[in-house]
């Protein structure tokens, strides 16, 4: 049975402290799993020249930390649901200070990714775990107050995770982005005492979907794998394509006999927006995340950049981020509604663009600082602030109360897996072409690509719905 202290809380100060407490650790623990499905974008240059290996395996420090945490979220959530929530969430903590410790001390680049994959499970044990147990921690405004918290410090995670990961590489060394997981994983571990058990007591009780599971993550896999290692799908792609379809008729199925399926199959075949919001998130998010790695590629083997001045270069995006989005949350989507993500993928397409002349300007061979880089980088990032805010507030907004559980997981696992394919199709752009400014010139031009089909998809979720609206629950990227 849940365990709601809000009602207490309110008359015994003791129990409203220990209520937020538990609320501090559940944040801290949501940021430090988010944290790290970025912070190697500028530390794996720096582990690939410590560990040595294929070029590719680049791209694989962070892919293989996202693709599990992508497609075990929605499993991590029902496990909470079954077992337990504060169980499941001290399992997975657990798991990812174990995980980062063999991170840390890797020896082969075959190890740490390995161990980067472990972690990525671990997170998709402890990030579905958050809402459940602040609903068992909070009710009425108390509740809307602690779920609002939960945007901002997913946006700091995401805006943070690139700059941490130079710093801490640039202070110590690459282990050490990996080390500062294990003090705060034990703190979060420690102080899990103050989190209430909660689980579902819905009759019959949820089950877990293993098949579901299996299909989804084979066909993923098919889909990334060669994209890394070989730049194409080759005949990877149809296998996979019939894998994701035999996924949507065993969901059908398991949901027609009342089996619990991992994803509710009204959010696919209605319809409604969904299936073209799951479609925007994919490929917006494979289009930011593919082009911090190529700046930051870029930066570090083109102009020879410290790991430190890699990560600074991306503050402006993320700086230009976090200001887009508070303004578009606190005036423009209230007032225009979804018309504000054009302007997004509008001005973020315009960012490439200044990029692209950006490289095309630069010193030959592109061994020099390109200053009017960063101009080109904040325009990106005032156009991402601008995308995110309406489309989780359009993506969410005609999802139906018995849906919202698996609408939000399933957004969260195309988001990272969206930033997986991304990693591993513009890396892989990049890391292919004759020289460095080109490769960053073309993945560019590809993402260019890449936004065009989101703004199609885009277009197909405002038809959908009207989001002027309160704003939403997460603004993060």
């Amino acid at each position: 049975m849940p365990t709601n202290t809000s009602t207490s809380a309110r008359t015994h100060p003791h129990l409203r402290t220990r209520t937020h407490a538990g609320l501090v650790v559940l944040l801290v623990a949501e940021a430090m799993n988010l944290l790290d499905a970025t912070i190697t974008t500028v530390a794996a240059p720096a582990i690939h020249t410590g560990l040595g290996g294929p070029v590719s395996d680049i791209q694989w420090y962070g892919a293989a930390y996202t693709l599990p945490f992508a497609v075990l979220l929605i499993t991590g959530g029902r496990l909470g649901d079954i077992v337990g929530r504060r169980r499941i969430f001290r399992i997975g903590v657990a798991g990812f200070v174990l995980a980062s410790l063999v991170c840390a001390a890797a020896l082969s680049a075959g190890v740490l990714i390995a161990a980067r994959a472990v972690q990525g499970a671990a997170a998709a044990l402890v990030v579905p775990q958050t809402v459940g147990l602040i609903r068992a921690m909070y009710e009425g405004d108390g509740l809307a107050r602690a779920m609002g918290s939960i945007g901002p410090v997913m946006g700091l995670a995401a805006v943070c995770g690139p700059v941490l990961g130079g710093v801490l590489t640039h202070a110590g060394s690459w282990r050490a982005a990996f080390l500062v997981n294990v003090p705060l994983g034990l703190g979060v571990l420690a102080a899990a005492r103050l989190l209430p058990e909660d689980r579902s007591t819905a009759h019959p009780r949820p089950r877990l979907d293993l098949t579901g599971t299996a299909l989804v993550s084979t066909a993923v896999g098919l889909l990334t794998y060669p994209l890394i290692t070989s730049g194409s799908w080759g005949w990877f792609a149809p296998p996979a394509v019939l894998l994701l379809g035999v996924f949507v008729l065993q969901q059908r199925h398991r949901a027609r006999h009342s089996r619990s399926p991992l994803v509710e199959p009204s959010l696919l075949l209605g319809n409604r927006g969904f299936p073209a919001a799951l479609v925007a998130s994919l490929f917006f998010f494979a289009t930011v995340n593919g082009l911090l790695l190529v700046v930051v590629l870029q930066l570090q083997l083109g102009a020879h950049v410290g790991v430190l001045a890699a990560g600074l270069s991306l503050v402006p995006w993320s700086a230009a981020m976090a200001v887009s989005s508070l303004a578009a949350g606190g005036r423009l989507v209230p007032r225009y509604g979804a018309r504000v993500m054009y302007a997004g993928l509008g001005t973020l397409g315009v960012g490439a663009a200044a990029a692209i002349a950006a490289y095309a300007n630069s010193p030959a061979a592109g061994t020099r600082y390109s200053w009017p880089l960063l101009l080109a980088l904040a325009v990106c990032g005032v156009g991402q602030g601008l995308f995110v805010v309406p489309f989780f507030t359009a993506a969410l907004h005609q999802v139906r109360p018995h849906e919202t559980g698996s609408a939000s997981g399933l957004l969260n696992a195309v988001q990272q897996l969206g930033g997986t394919l991304g990693v591993a199709l513009l890396g892989g752009v990049f890391l292919r072409a004759g020289t460095v400014l080109g490769g960053a010139e073309a993945a560019f031009g590809t993402a260019l690509g890449l936004l065009a089909v989101t703004g199609v998809a885009a277009a197909r979720l405002a038809a959908s719905t009207d989001t002027r609206t309160p704003t939403p629950t997460r603004t993060g990227g």
